[in-house]
């Protein structure tokens, strides 16, 4: 095996992201979707916080997050006296927040690699443009792991010292052959081949759950001594093992001043101290588990059991019949993310003579087609490549039966709730 992917069972995933070759391609990402659904018109950028014109503008030459159903609100946050808003804050919000990168430590800054970043106690947060017509997240991690690995070889020290773990097979490619790589996947590890290192035990578990490929990138290292504990170094940061599992070092905290990066805390002035119930328009209508649970936010969408479940941490924290896809308009199976957002839309496309759906919006495809129009569809989350949403449905009350073009249809105060729940990237899996 070569990179690990979001769970130890490779093969699942693989099942999991086969594509229908037959299923309609009406989009190429985000710019399609822009395209397809009417949004022409609509402002594409985040207006950077206080800026003023373009020559003192910090952000003037760097691409900002689309302005596409990201969250409206600013919050601040007190422990570290600085600020989230939009896209950072959607992402933080998906991914664990404070309990997995900590808490904001900067003000969104313009990195020196020329993107849109944001530092946090344990990572700095970027926005990738380049992924933007992907189904994968488009918030991701700096690559700053090279730095912490020179530092921790002592590579970059002032004094000249060397400090830390010496031994070359930390540090260095193993061979795929070699004996200790057949002891780690003996055990149940992984080899990347990328960089030549193995991940394991409490280092594997936090990768698979974290959508690790994404956020922390390939290993540097293998495991290690450090301050006692076993580390273990990335490209965009360093897991830590500890009684409780894996977890990441403050490596943002750790290195902002090497990165230039301003730390001083801001004024809170009028801005709301950040709590969930910013977020949340109404209750969740079948509380159950722990909504504060630790750990990232995950929708699982089961196609065979018409059923739907959303999970904080390890906790279920709602379940619901849903109406997937009636062929030929099968809901897609896949691992994706909420990729924009609309409080209520009207849907629009054109089927052909089967009943597929070949194109949407209102402008027919070549040759024509059957035309369809849904009007105010409430709480849209689009979340692949092919127009798929999980969304209210007005029009039918038949939750656990197949009902929609592809869609995921919602009871009404599922979707109200979930719209608030369910930040842009949080991770969407649907299974057969």
């Amino acid at each position: 095996m070569s990179e690990p992917g979001f769970d130890r069972d490779a093969s699942a995933d693989a099942g999991c992201m086969r594509r229908r070759a037959s299923r309609r391609q009406v989009l190429g990402g985000l710019g399609g979707l822009a395209l397809g659904l009417g949004l022409a018109g609509r402002r594409a950028t985040l207006a950077a916080p206080e800026q003023g014109e373009d020559a003192d503008n910090p952000f003037a030459n760097v691409a900002l997050p689309p302005d596409v159903g990201q969250t409206g609100l600013t919050v601040f946050v007190p422990q570290t006296g600085h600020t989230l808003r939009g896209s950072m804050l959607d992402y933080w919000r998906a991914n664990g927040g404070a309990a997995v990168y900590g808490n904001p430590i900067s003000e969104p800054f313009a990195s020196v690699d020329g993107y849109y970043s944001q530092a946090f106690e344990r990572g700095i947060f970027q926005y990738r443009p380049e992924f933007i017509d992907t189904a994968d997240p488009i918030i991701r991690l700096m690559p700053i792991g090279e730095v912490a690995t020179a530092a921790r070889r002592g590579d970059g020290r002032a004094d000249g010292r060397r400090a830390g773990e010496r031994r070359a097979d930390t540090w260095q490619p193993l061979r795929a052959a070699s004996a200790a790589v057949a002891r780690t996947l003996d055990q149940g590890g992984v080899f990347v081949e990328e960089t030549g290192h193995t991940l394991s035990g409490a280092m594997l578990d936090w990768y698979a759950r974290h959508e690790g490929r994404f956020y922390l990138g390939h290993p540097l290292s293998e495991p290690l001594s450090e301050r006692g504990r076993t580390a273990q170094y990335f490209e965009s940061g360093v897991l830590v093992a500890g009684r409780d599992g894996a977890a990441l070092a403050p490596l943002g905290r750790e290195l902002a001043a090497t990165l230039g990066i301003e730390t001083r805390p801001v004024t809170q002035g009028d801005v709301p101290t950040y709590d969930e119930a910013l977020f949340q328009t109404t209750e969740n209508p079948d509380p159950q588990g722990d909504p504060a649970a630790p750990g990232r936010r995950t929708i699982e969408v089961s196609v065979g059991e018409q059923q739907l479940w959303a999970r904080q941490g390890d906790s279920v924290v709602l379940s619901t019949p849903v109406s997937t896809g009636i062929p030929p308009n099968d809901t897609a199976p896949g691992i994706f993310h909420v990729r924009l957002k609309f409080p209520k839309q009207t849907m629009q496309g054109f089927t052909d003579g089967t009943g597929e759906v070949i194109a949407v919006g209102g402008e027919p495809p070549a040759g024509g087609g059957i035309a369809f129009e849904v009007p105010d569809v409430p709480n849209v989350m689009y979340f692949n490549l092919e127009a798929e949403a999980l969304h209210g449905a007005y029009w039918h009350n038949n939750f656990g039966t197949p009902m929609s073009h592809g869609c995921v249809n919602l009871p009404l105060d599922v979707a109200a709730w979930m719209y608030g729940w369910a930040a842009l990237g949080t991770e969407v899996r649907v299974r057969e």
